[in-house]
Parts: structure tokens; C-alpha cells; sequence
């Protein structure tokens, strides 16, 4: 097919940076890529096997999106504009493309609208009509203003077939940054964080301080301070790569007095650079967070916001809430708290395996490419098939028929805020009065989920570890409480998590229950949790453990390796017989935060089904835990309620 992304980069250059990444994928998967560029060029930017269209460049003073300057420094006249807006829709009409994208829009951008509708327009009018997407990065800038979220919502319903959410919810949902109304939310598609570099290098070890601060001017702050900084403690081995949009002149004031190579442009091998590095200072854009995730390198982030910008701020605490990095407000920066910050990064435990999706490029051809193939399934998923739907329904009427019930229970992981994927979450289960379990993460809960929960009287909270962060080895499955750190470590961190969400959450909602990130757990941290105050685990099939009732999930209906869209629902529906057959519960894992159309789709067909047929036992989850005491000698199989919650 052919792929027709439009983008207009005006402060740095990591919208441009994303767009090209992605149309480098679309053309190494066999497709034709064509890049409209509307943002001053960029030298660093591969666009190999891509044609590129270059509109007459745009740019800002500082953070004045809403004045746009010509090449020439002034101004944008309607002229100029009138000529971008031509070019953009002739190179629709000549590349014909399948599929057309706009990077930010209609998201941002608002001082470039006129443009980009009247792509989406032409693209609109063609015949066969291409799809219309839109391309966002994991966190947005939402105006103060309703109205204009508001006219971006309307926007995507009219006009776009699918919203690409270039970043990974368990790091960064986007209703986290944007107040998505429900009709957007479910047009979200997640794709994973687009990783633009070449995999470093392998470093035989690490040395040095390596400073960067995106392509523009944005980051002389940074920079500068850095300079002192390597003045004041030249032992440490810094590296300092200015922008090729940073003045020379500044380039050589910082240079003076410091050794030579101290001070350079950016360089095409800045992630080897990075991986070599015991310590990364920067701010924390876009392709600078998938670079810090890529090579491992901790990291010291000063996140750039001048003009109310949040977006790199609130990144910025994401990653250091998972131990990734240690954050330095940029109004508090200097040359001393510089050095305090990479002193007490130096110091800090190095980072384990964050486990956060970066194959967003490949992930988007894929999801492009079953986009185009199934047209229609984006606003209309299909409904479950009949003989997956047949299967089930015969299996549970086998049970009733012989007088066995099926116990079923629903978990949901991931929660840290109130968001409205998880009213749409909510709701779904009170229509259908079923008990949730909300699996949340301690150290990111919000305030307002505490509040949320308040009026949802049948949602029970388990704990969800503790920051959901991976310490495993390289090449081993990602755990945040396997057997890759001490017990007591271990221990520590599940009283941790128990401790935060009973003092953040209503004490009500809050059940001892213990839930694995990745559902991994080593097996002697396992034995402990009784004693740390819990009572029960959920995490997949596994072996009973004294002291606790299990209720592992059983039914994943995400294709994770895969498209992270819905799995065969088929198959999915066809082993869910199976197991109603063979006398196992069913015990339901959903991830609110990511579900596309077609999952949330399948779920709610799916619930009715279950807790509507008399073989069904829903498991009361507070009466389960609140009312029936746990035999440690004997294990959860000496009651009713205790093979209720047993699973496998």
C-alpha cells in the first residue's frame, strides 16, 4: 500500500524525527512511504527509501506556536500558507495513497488546521477512500480551553477512522495528558514507543557524563549549565552535544576552558555514545525517553517548560516513578544542583528492565495494514463468531444440565487514575452487576481515582506490586517480583504497596490481595505474603499457597505479541468452552487502559453471556475476603467459597 504521512515540526525536531521513523518501517515492510514536511529540515533525520515533500518551512520564536515565521523570520503570510495547503493537496493527488496520516492534528496544531483539513478533505473525496489517521505521540498538551477539546473530539469522530497512540499505557496512558471523551477513547489504538535508533552498540563498560538537549535553542539552559558544571568537575568525563539549531556562538562560549571533543554538535551515533555512558543528563522529549529506554543508561532529566509546557514534566516523572531516572526542575538548574542530581544519580541503584513496549514503528504497519484490510472494523467491530459464541453457551449448559456451577470473576489491571476508559470500565460492570477487581498500582495512584471509587460500590482494589517495574536480567521475561532480587527486598516493597493504597484509596475498596506485574512472582516470596498481611493472590494458574485464596486469570483476550488488538476471538471463545468443560473457573484479566474498539467490543458481548446463564457463580470478591477466614494448614479447598475462588 501506499502511506502518505503529513507532519510540521516547529520547536525541536522530534515530531519530524517520529514521522520519518515510521515511514521508514512503512517502506522496510514492503510499502510505499511519502513524508510531507512542513517544519524547517533537519540534517540528522534518516529518510532513506522515503519521498519526501518539503513545504515551504515554518518555525516559532520560543513558545509562540500561535505566531508562525516564514523562512525568512517574518510572519506567514496568507500567501505562504495558501501555497502549503496547494502542495499538500497535490501530493495527495499524486502519491494517491492508501492511507493518509497527520502527525499531532488534530490534537495540535490548531494554527495549521487549514491545512491539514483540506488533506483530510481531498483524501476524504477520493475513490476508493484511503483511511484517515491520526498520529500522536504517548503524552499531549490539552488546551485550557473546552471548546478546543471539544473541536478536536468532533474532529476525529467526523473524520478519522483510527487515533495511533505512539507509547505504552503502563508507562503513560493518554488520558493521562488529554480528557478523552468516550467516542475518542475507543479509536485509540496503542502501537508501542517508536524507537527510531539502530540498536547501540554493546559497551564493554561504562564511563562519563553525556549531556544533550534536543536539535533547537530550547535546551541552552541545559547546556550551559553543563558547561559550568564540566568546569567545576572535569573528572567526571562529560560530553556535551548542542543541537545543530543551537547559535555557534553560543557553541563556543560554552566550549571555552574545557578540554577539546568536550563540547560538539549532536552526532548520528548519539546512542552509542549513550550506551557507553554511566550517566545521561537531557531533557526529556520524545526520542530522548526511547533512547534512555533502549540503552538502559540512567539518567538525570531536566524537563524542558517554558511556556506551560507540560508534556516533557510529566514524562519525566513517569520514568523516575518506575526508578528509571532522577528528575531536576528546570527552574531549579544550575551548575550546583546539576552536579548534586548526577551525584546522587551516580549513587542510586542502576535501573532493571523497564519491560515498556518500545516496537511501536513495526507495530504501526501491522495495525495499518489490518486497518486497510478490514475496513469498517474500526467504528463496527465484528461481532464474536457464532461457533466460538455455540461452543460456550453448550459447555455452560452442560454444566447447569448436570448440576455443576461455573465460578467466573473479573480483574482488571493497571489503575492509577480515574480516566474514561475506566468509567466505560466501571459502568460495564455495574450494568451488568458483577464484582471488579481493580488491580492498581501503588506508587502511581492518583487522587482522583480514590475519589472515583468512592461511588463504585461493587469495585474492589487488589494491589498491583508496587511501582510495576521490571527487574529482570537482559533475556528474561519481565518481573518485577521474580527471583532476580532478595526476599527482603521483596517483602519490603508488597508492604509497601499495601500501606500506599490503603492510605490513598477508601479503606473499603481495599482487599489484601496480592497481583504480580506480568504475573510473575518467585515462589518463596509467594510463601511470605500471608505474613506481610495478605490473603489472597492473583496471577496465573499456579500452585496453592498456605494462608492464601488464589483467583488466577485464566482469559487474556489481548494479542500482546502480536497487534495488542483482540486475539482470535474464536479461539479465545473455543478454549473458554473448554475450560467451563473440564470444571475450571474462569477468571477474566482485562487492561482497560488499552483496549481498542474490538476488545471492548468482545468484552461486553461476553459478560452478559457469563453472568446472565444459571450455571454461572459470579465470585463476591469483599465476601470472599471480608467474611471467610483463611485455613493456613489446610490451604483454600476447605469451603464452598474456597473452591469458588481456586483457578486450574
Amino acid at each position: 500500500m501506499r502511506v502518505l504521512i503529513a507532519v510540521t515540526h516547529l520547536l525541536g525536531a522530534g515530531h519530524l524525527t517520529r514521522a520519518a521513523a515510521l515511514a521508514r518501517a512503512f517502506a522496510e515492510a514492503g510499502h510505499e512511504a511519502a513524508l510531507v514536511s512542513g517544519g524547517v529540515p533537519a540534517p540528522l533525520v534518516r529518510l532513506h527509501c522515503v519521498r519526501l515533500v518539503q513545504l515551504p518551512p515554518l518555525r516559532i520564536a520560543g513558545t509562540d506556536f500561535a505566531t508562525l515565521l516564514g523562512s525568512d523570520g517574518r510572519p506567514a503570510d496568507a500567501d505562504l500558507l495558501a501555497r502549503r495547503r496547494t502542495l499538500m493537496v497535490e501530493a495527495d493527488a499524486a502519491f494517491a495513497p492508501d492511507a493518509v496520516v497527520t502527525e499531532l492534528f488534530p490534537f495540535g496544531r490548531r494554527a495549521l488546521a487549514a491545512e491539514f483539513l483540506a488533506l483530510v478533505e481531498a483524501a476524504r473525496a477520493r475513490r476508493p477512500r484511503p483511511l484517515v489517521l491520526a498520529s500522536v505521540r504517548d503524552i499531549l498538551v490539552a488546551s485550557t480551553k473546552p471548546e478546543r477539546i471539544a473541536q478536536a473530539h468532533a474532529r476525529v469522530a467526523a473524520l478519522y477512522d483510527a487515533v495511533l497512540v505512539h507509547g505504552d499505557p503502563a508507562l503513560a496512558p493518554l488520558d493521562a495528558s488529554w480528557p478523552l471523551d468516550p467516542a475518542t477513547a475507543s479509536k485509540l489504538t496503542y502501537t508501542g514507543y517508536v524507537d527510531e535508533g539502530a540498536p547501540p552498540a554493546p559497551a564493554a563498560a561504562r564511563a562519563g557524563v553525556v549531556v544533550a538537549a534536543g536539535s533547537g535553542p530550547a535546551g541552552l539552559i541545559l547546556l550551559r549549565a553543563a558547561a559550568e558544571a564540566a568546569r567545576r568537575r572535569p573528572e567526571l568525563g562529560w560530553r556535551i552535544l548542542a543541537g545543530h539549531g543551537v547559535p555557534e556562538a553560543a557553541l563556543t562560549a560554552m566550549a571555552r576552558d574545557l578540554p577539546d571533543g568536550t563540547v560538539s554538535r549532536a552526532r548520528p551515533d548519539y546512542r552509542d555514545l549513550l550506551a557507553e555512558a554511566a550517566l545521561s543528563v537531557s531533557q526529556c522529549g520524545y526520542n530522548t525517553a526511547t533512547d534512555l529506554l533502549a540503552t538502559g543508561t540512567p539518567a538525570v532529566l531536566v524537563p524542558f517548560e517554558a511556556g506551560g509546557e507540560t508534556e516533557q514534566r510529566l514524562r519525566a516523572e513517569r520514568l523516575a516513578a518506575r526508578g528509571l531516572a532522577r528528575v531536576l526542575p528546570e527552574a531549579a538548574l544550575s551548575a550546583e544542583s546539576l552536579l548534586h542530581a548526577v551525584d546522587a544519580q551516580r549513587a542510586a541503584p542502576l535501573p532493571g528492565r523497564h519491560g515498556i513496549d518500545l516496537g511501536g514503528a513495526r507495530r504501526t504497519v501491522a495495525i495499518v495494514e489490518e486497518l486497510r484490510a478490514g475496513r469498517g472494523s474500526v467504528r463496527h467491530p465484528p461481532r464474536t463468531p457464532r461457533r466460538g459464541r455455540d461452543a460456550l453457551r453448550s459447555a455452560l449448559d452442560t454444566a447447569a444440565d448436570r448440576g455443576r456451577s461455573v465460578p467466573f470473576f473479573w480483574r482488571d489491571d493497571d489503575a492509577v487514575t480515574a480516566t474514561p476508559a475506566l468509567d466505560r470500565l466501571i459502568a460495564l460492570a455495574a450494568r451488568h452487576a458483577t464484582p471488579l477487581l481493580l488491580a492498581a498500582i501503588p506508587n502511581g495512584l492518583a487522587p482522583v481515582l480514590g475519589l472515583r471509587l468512592e461511588e463504585a460500590g461493587h469495585v474492589s482494589v487488589a494491589i498491583h506490586g508496587l511501582a510495576h517495574r521490571n527487574h529482570a536480567p537482559p533475556g528474561e521475561k519481565p518481573a518485577e517480583f521474580g527471583a532476580h532480587r532478595p526476599l527482603d527486598a521483596l517483602r519490603a516493597d508488597a508492604a509497601t504497596g499495601l500501606r500506599i493504597a490503603r492510605d490513598r484509596l477508601p479503606k473499603a475498596s481495599v482487599l489484601p490481595v496480592f497481583v504480580p506485574p506480568w504475573n510473575r512472582l518467585a515462589p518463596d516470596f509467594a510463601a511470605a505474603l500471608s505474613d506481610l498481611g495478605y490473603r489472597g493472590l492473583s496471577a496465573v494458574p499456579g500452585p496453592d499457597v498456605p494462608g492464601l485464596r488464589r483467583l488466577d486469570a485464566t482469559l487474556d483476550p489481548i494479542d500482546w505479541r502480536g497487534t495488542r488488538s483482540l486475539g482470535n476471538p474464536d479461539a479465545l471463545l473455543r478454549d473458554l468452552a473448554a475450560a467451563v468443560a473440564e470444571g475450571r473457573t474462569v477468571g477474566l484479566l482485562t487492561h482497560h487502559l488499552v483496549h481498542d474498539a474490538a476488545i471492548w467490543s468482545f468484552v461486553e458481548e461476553l459478560i452478559p453471556v457469563l453472568v446472565k446463564h444459571p450455571a454461572v457463580q459470579v465470585v463476591d470478591f469483599r465476601h470472599l475476603f471480608d467474611q471467610v477466614t483463611v485455613d493456613s494448614d489446610a490451604g483454600p479447598s476447605k469451603s464452598r467459597v474456597a473452591r469458588i475462588a481456586r483457578t486450574g
